[in-house]
């Protein structure tokens, strides 16, 4: 295996939600393989300290601030990048509150799907001249839309410690619609040589959740067929792998990186 297959050298790479707590890991992963990245959020202050901080490491990268949920928003920043390519997105952004189904209100369905699935269809489109100005350049562009184990299958409630902490069903039913989407654009967009794959991640807890709830972090690893639970740089590898040459011949797939948890 060529290791120089996996560069993203002269490659321009979005990333939606970046400053999120696995947002920033990918940001870093794909700069660190040579790509210049595009810096997502909402909040202007948290995409400049992030990008900041990317060229004081070395990295090459700029802001894109604008509100996925917000389609005007939206289709204004890409159109301030018109007649500039875009080599890869990756589709990370969500925003929802945590509740079992008697504590969801149709809002927050609304509000799942809004920021999964319409935010991912409605950065495709707007992004697709600039996708089709990095396959003229490059051979070909790479969608990754950020899926979730809970896509696939449905959580163990008995692993929260209540019903108010609970991942929702609102979450797993708009990230399912995420891994439909995927296959359905890449589909529609393989002959265009722009390729769509997803990720789905396990369990990534965030600091706060492993260091203040170790009961909680228990049972989440004795769900896992490893026996733990993932650490952010563990999304890098397959993050690049879809990004880069090495994956041209990969469309519409969903790599489930979990530990396991969905092959039980």
């Amino acid at each position: 295996m060529n290791q120089k297959g996996f560069s993203l050298n002269n490659k321009i790479a979005l990333v939606t939600g970046a400053t999120g707590y696995l947002g920033e890991y990918m940001c870093f992963a794909l700069a660190s393989f040579g790509a210049h990245v595009l810096v997502n959020g909402r909040n202007a202050l948290a995409v400049a300290s992030l990008v900041n901080e990317m060229e004081r490491k070395g990295y090459s990268a700029s802001a894109m601030v604008f509100d996925v949920c917000n389609e005007l928003e939206v289709e204004a920043a890409f159109r301030e990048l018109s007649g500039k390519p875009i080599h890869v997105i990756v589709n990370n952004a969500y925003s929802g509150v945590q509740g079992s189904q008697e504590l969801s209100s149709s809002e927050d369905y609304i509000q799942s799907y809004r920021s999964s699935v319409v935010a991912c269809q409605s950065v495709f489109n707007s992004a697709l001249d600039c996708l089709r100005l990095g396959v003229e350049q490059e051979g070909d562009a790479s969608v990754i839309n950020i899926a979730s184990m809970y896509g696939l299958v449905s959580p163990d409630l008995r692993v929260y410690d209540s019903a108010s902490v609970a991942n929702p069903a609102h979450y797993g039913a708009a990230k399912a619609g995420v891994l439909q989407l995927t296959r359905y654009l890449s589909v529609q967009f393989g002959p265009e040589r722009i390729r769509v794959n997803s990720i789905s991640p396990g369990p990534f807890p965030n600091p706060n959740s492993k260091a203040n709830n170790f009961e909680f972090m228990a049972r989440l690893a004795n769900k896992v067929p490893l026996g733990r639970v993932g650490r952010p740089s563990e999304l890098e590898g397959p993050l690049v792998f879809l990004a880069s040459p090495m994956s041209s011949f990969v469309n519409g797939a969903n790599l489930s990186v979990d530990g396991g948890w969905t092959a039980w």
